[in-house]
């Protein structure tokens, strides 16, 4: 099986070897970098991604002789291992496809590398928005630093990093007004996560607007049914006849979400007056 397969194939069903095949493009500079790129990319799926192809995506990451794309690949695409182990836990070892040891190597490394004003600018980002799915305490100023920085790009990174580290609600708003469409996309989709009550009105508006870029449609109409599940439900019916198929399927995912996040809502209500 040849990287074009893999990308055509649903992950689950890659062959067992195919983390190897992905390792062994990986270290090998010869191979076109663009096959180097893909390969970076897979690498950060669950059912490949282990401590070895984790060690060989930080060494890209961090070594300077390598192209300054495939560095950044490398570093973005361990940010989900890095969410995963975070949220789950090392208890159960088979719950995480990376050791413990290796998750605080991957922290400890995205950290320098972030920190290193020789490092170049787009691995840095890369390095944030990767690091920030398992949040530590120092990115707090990290984010602060970059939104303040008056740089677009930065100030991108940190709206994106805005969705897993608390305390930037006033940013997220301010966000939302920005008019940029990648800039408001990254904060619908921290105010859905964060059930941002006061981005209400922002992200409805994106909702109603005929030109809202469809990637931003799509973040708004997660959104609303995260902020306010019965109000949403009341919204997204008046679009869930779309032609396009990806928009109802985005509608419909999000009324059941909010349906039974408003169930839950009733349960508990029933409790606490019983």
């Amino acid at each position: 099986m040849d990287l074009k397969t893999l990308l055509d194939t649903p992950p689950w069903d890659w062959p067992r070897d195919a983390g190897r095949m992905l390792w062994r493009i990986l270290v090998d500079q010869r191979a076109h970098e663009t096959d180097r790129l893909v390969a970076a990319e897979l690498a950060g799926d669950f059912t490949v991604i282990n401590d070895d192809l984790a060690a060989t995506l930080l060494t890209i990451a961090g070594s300077a002789d390598e192209p300054e794309q495939l560095r950044a690949r490398a570093t973005i695409s361990l940010g989900p291992v890095l969410e995963q182990a975070d949220t789950d836990g090392f208890e159960d070892p088979d719950d995480v496809p990376i050791t413990e040891r290796t998750f605080h190597n991957i922290q400890d490394s995205l950290e320098k590398l972030y920190r290193d004003n020789s490092t170049p600018k787009e691995v840095r980002r890369r390095s944030l928005e990767a690091s920030v799915r398992a949040p530590q305490t120092w990115h707090q100023d990290a984010i602060r630093h970059a939104y303040s920085s008056g740089d677009k790009e930065w100030m991108l990174t940190a709206v994106f990093s805005m969705r897993w580290v608390r305390g930037f609600d006033d940013q997220i708003l301010l966000a939302l007004k920005s008019g940029d469409p990648e800039m408001q996309y990254e904060a619908v989709n921290a105010a859905g996560n964060w059930e941002l009550d006061a981005a209400w009105s922002h992200i409805v508006e994106l909702l109603n607007d005929a030109h809202s870029p469809k990637p931003l449609l799509l973040a708004a109409i997660g959104a609303v049914g995260s902020i306010r599940p019965a109000e949403a439900r009341e919204i997204l019916v008046d679009l869930a006849d779309s032609d396009d198929e990806e928009i109802a399927e985005a509608i419909a995912e999000a009324m059941a979400a909010a349906k039974v996040s408003t169930d839950e809502e009733d349960d508990e209500e029933d409790e606490w007056v019983n």
